[in-house]
């Protein structure tokens, strides 16, 4: 998690001699916002999720069963919610980059909401590492919330889509990226 800025630095300064000059204004609010969205999605993860998560795996313990999780259960816990938490706050950035590749539209999100809610609690039983329907729901939640912001997102910013891939007539004349 702490090493996610030098990596996502390296991987732009990767791609970043291969692409137009429209192409990096393009994918740099997108990646900016990509990064936000992960970070505080895990955020969100560990410190609402975890502690209610991990109280219920240590809430077997009676007098004839101690709960005595060892430290790499811990943290395979934890980072399971970090990343499952993370993903699922990139839907709206998802959701703004399909629209305005013309994946998707307003209208078509507007439609299918009740697929939507069906999608989200499916994908919450599967990346939900605890198998009780209190922590499946605080991730059933949030992604129902994540999907109306997603349908707020592509209303403001899905209307334009993308011009084109293609280099401007600067950039072809340039010959270089």
């Amino acid at each position: 998690m702490l090493a996610s800025p030098v990596i996502f630095y390296q991987i732009w300064r990767f791609l970043a001699p291969g692409l137009y000059k429209h192409e990096k204004r393009v994918l740099l609010p997108f990646s900016f916002l990509s990064t936000l969205c992960f970070l505080s999605g895990a955020s969100f993860g560990y410190l609402v999720v975890f502690p209610p998560a991990f109280r219920f795996l240590v809430g077997y313990s009676n007098e004839f069963l101690m709960s005595l999780p060892a430290v790499s259960e811990y943290f395979s816990l934890a980072i399971r919610l970090l990343i499952a938490f993370g993903v699922i706050f990139e839907m709206p950035v998802l959701m703004v980059f399909l629209a305005k590749i013309g994946v998707i539209t307003l209208s078509f999100l507007n439609r299918n909401r009740k697929y939507a809610i069906l999608v989200n609690f499916i994908i919450a039983a599967v990346l939900t590492p605890t198998p009780d329907v209190v922590n499946q729901l605080m991730m059933a939640v949030p992604l129902m919330v994540l999907y109306e912001i997603s349908i707020v997102a592509v209303w403001l910013f899905g209307r334009k889509s993308f011009t084109s891939f293609q280099p401007t007539a600067d950039e072809q004349k340039d010959g270089n990226p």
